[in-house]
């Protein structure tokens, strides 16, 4: 019975002053190792091109699949934990992450290795679908946006770690044990979560589940990014590839259909409706990509051993320091617009200063942290604004909505940079390609930030 039910947290921390800073240190135990799996991944990809004899458009789908998974899964099961219980899910979730890790590190081909990503992501969604929401119904109104910014720099501190870790560990020991480091983590995480995570005050009924729409959004997104994959180097004819897109446009159309309709929608469009929302997500998805991009362009570029990876480190190291600081050091009186467009320009500005010089290591180094810092400017501000503007009994689907949107972006950002590296060369030619597509992409972010947002602080 003990399986199936949340356990409550012992009196000393329920009552303890700080409790709900305890619940928000507990929950960015599972954004640091989420994100820093995240990045230490992409460090894996030249070793495992040369290990299974694979193309950088096959082996990609070591990130592709995971994230697939993750956004098809992530929505849905914030929908169960809003009934079920958040603290169950997500104790669970870190479970089965730590276990598919393990399988990973075990995985004798390349065909096991992206099957056991899928699970692995199946763990993630437990986790990510329900980490807003833990973080926001864990401290008061007033202190949302700093906690939302913690959360954040602990995604940021994986991202800084994964790749300085990725490279030493792909260079020295072999690419398995960057799935081992997960393991040690997980059992930690468990233990902690078990007594700091308060159980869920607010559950909501799940009714029928939305099998159809949770098929159209899957397969509509597989089809896409499958699709534009086999445009980047993967196996298949090109009209299969162009079909594939256009399959995916038509299970997008029918996928917003369904949920218009259902009775019970894995997507309730309502959710959608307030502007800082609908736009919110958008500049999610961007800044996310222009985040995740990078990870994946760099080692192809640079090569993916310790240097290289020392180079990564400078772009989420920015992210976790504008993420943790920019609510002190930036004006009180500015609104979440205000922070938005900073963040965002500062990042469109630095991937174009990367289109100049695309392989020196200082420069390289040095427009990568200014990325970060707009980038953690931005993300914790947007974040913010779409999550008040969702109702508090909605915030585990509204989480998982940022988490869709987080793992849409992440996606995109690994196939714009495949696309990019064929289409006009695994050189700096392709590397300018890719960048100049960050540039575009931080403008819509900008935007987004502009048109979105209210201008008083969330």
């Amino acid at each position: 019975m003990f399986l199936t039910v949340e356990p409550g947290r012992p009196r000393a921390v329920r009552e303890h002053p700080k409790a709900g800073w305890l619940a928000v240190g507990t929950v960015c135990m599972g954004a640091f190792m989420g994100q820093l799996d995240a990045s230490i991944v992409t460090l894996t990809f030249p070793a495992l091109q040369r290990q299974f004899g694979q193309p950088l458009a096959a082996v990609s789908w070591v990130s592709l699949a995971y994230l697939l998974t993750l956004v098809g899964l992530v929505a849905a099961v914030g929908r169960v934990a809003d009934a079920a219980g958040r603290k169950l899910v997500y104790l669970y979730g870190f479970v089965v992450f730590a276990a598919a890790s393990a399988a990973c590190a075990l995985s004798p081909t390349l065909g096991a290795l992206v099957a056991f990503r899928v699970l692995q992501a199946v763990g993630a969604a437990m986790l990510q679908s329900n980490s807003v929401a833990l973080v926001v119904t864990s401290v008061p109104q007033h202190m949302m946006r700093a906690a939302l910014g913690v959360q954040a720099a602990a995604q940021a501190l994986g991202l800084a770690l994964g790749p300085a870790l990725g490279g030493v560990l792909v260079a020295t020991v072999g690419w398995r044990w960057v799935f081992w480091v997960n393991v040690p983590v997980g059992v930690l995480a468990v233990a902690a979560g078990w007594f700091l995570l308060p159980r869920t005050r607010e559950r909501t009924h799940l009714g029928r589940f939305d099998t159809p729409g949770l098929v159209l959004l899957g397969g509509s997104t597989a089809a896409l990014l499958l699709g534009l994959s086999g445009l980047a180097g993967l196996a298949m004819p090109a009209a299969l590839a162009v079909g594939l897109v256009a399959v995916s446009a038509i299970g997008a159309v029918a996928f917003v259909w369904r949920e218009r309709r259902a009775p019970h929608p894995l997507v309730a469009l309502a959710v959608l409706r307030p502007r800082p929302v609908s736009v919110g997500l958008i500049g999610a998805l961007t800044a996310y990509l222009t985040l995740f991009a990078p990870l994946t362009l760099f080692p192809q570029v640079l090569g993916a051993h310790g240097a290289s990876g020392l180079v990564l480190t400078a772009l989420p190291l920015g992210f976790a320091v504008a993420a943790l600081l920019a609510e002190r050091a930036l004006p009180r009186r500015w609104g979440a617009r205000a922070r938005g467009m900073l963040g965002a320009l500062a990042g469109a500005g630095a991937a174009a200063a990367l289109v100049a010089v695309p392989n020196g290591n200082l420069w390289v180094a040095a427009w990568l942290g200014v990325l970060g810092l707009g980038l953690g400017v931005f993300i914790p501000a947007n974040n913010s604004a779409i999550m008040g503007a969702i109702p508090a009994g909605s915030s585990a689907v509204g989480g998982g909505l940022v988490n869709m949107a987080r793992g849409l972006g992440t996606a995109f950002g690994v196939t714009v940079v495949t696309l990019s590296l064929h289409l006009a060369g695994a050189d700096l030619g392709g590397a300018r390609v890719a960048l100049a597509a960050l540039v575009a992409f931080g403008l819509v972010s900008a935007v987004a930030a502009q048109i979105g947002r209210p201008e008083a602080a969330a």
